[in-house]
C-alpha cells in the first residue's frame, strides 16, 4: 500500500497494489497538524458555483422588480 505522501507499507489484501491519499503518517488526526486536502480544485469550483448563483439571483430580483405583473383572464370574463 502506498500513500500520496510517499509512505509505503504492507497490508494483508488480495490486491497487488493499493494507493491512498492519506495514511497514519500524514493524516491530520494522527499527526496533530492542519492540512487542507484540495483535490482537483474542489474549493475553487464550489466558490465559482456560489458566485454564479449569487449573480443569477440578483439578476432575477432586478428582472422581477422591472417586469410588469401579468393578469389572468378567466373564461367567464372573456369577450367574444
Amino acid at each position: 500500500m502506498t500513500c500520496a505522501c510517499g509512505n509505503a507499507f504492507k497490508v494483508g489484501s488480495t490486491k497487488a497494489e493499493i494507493s491512498t491519499e492519506s495514511c497514519s503518517a500524514c493524516h491530520p488526526f494522527y499527526t496533530g497538524t492542519k492540512k487542507i486536502m484540495d483535490t482537483a480544485g474542489r474549493v475553487e469550483r464550489f466558490t465559482k458555483i456560489m458566485e454564479k448563483a449569487k449573480t443569477k439571483k440578483s439578476a432575477r430580483a432586478e428582472k422581477k422588480v422591472s417586469a410588469p405583473k401579468k393578469t389572468r383572464v378567466s373564461k367567464e370574463t372573456k369577450i367574444g
